[in-house]
């Protein structure tokens, strides 16, 4: 599975902002597709995932009630929508494919190069 992130970018404090992810390849085998972020200096961390097939999500608890996350089946495509961002949300942003069952915050095989969210006080 290829996975190819897009959408960061410099926001203001309570701004919104949409990131995507497009998959390729095998993602007929996909079984959770997720979004993990890592600030400057610290280590990446789970921010939301979503069932491939059902649609069920996940999401972390600083995120929930701001971030949502969804996907378009016949595009391949995941998107994180965020809306209420805080500058602690700064940080770059991965998508990342896992084909088995299990968990959902962890255990992921595959990942996209990552985009760069930026959110100014």
């Amino acid at each position: 599975v290829q996975l190819q992130a897009s959408g960061g970018g410099l926001v203001q404090a309570g701004g919104s902002l949409t990131l995507s992810c497009a998959a390729s390849g095998r993602t007929f085998s996909t079984y959770y597709m997720g979004w993990f972020r890592q600030a400057p200096g610290k280590e990446r961390e789970f921010v939301a995932a979503i069932r491939w097939t059902g649609g069920a999500t996940y999401y972390a608890d600083s995120v929930k009630g701001r971030f949502t996350i969804s996907r378009d089946n016949a595009k391949n495509t995941l998107y994180l929508q965020m809306n209420s961002l805080k500058p602690e949300d700064t940080a770059v942003y991965y998508c990342a494919a896992r084909l088995n069952s299990g968990s959902a915050y962890s255990g992921y095989g595959y990942w996209g190069q990552g985009t760069l969210v930026t959110v100014s006080s």
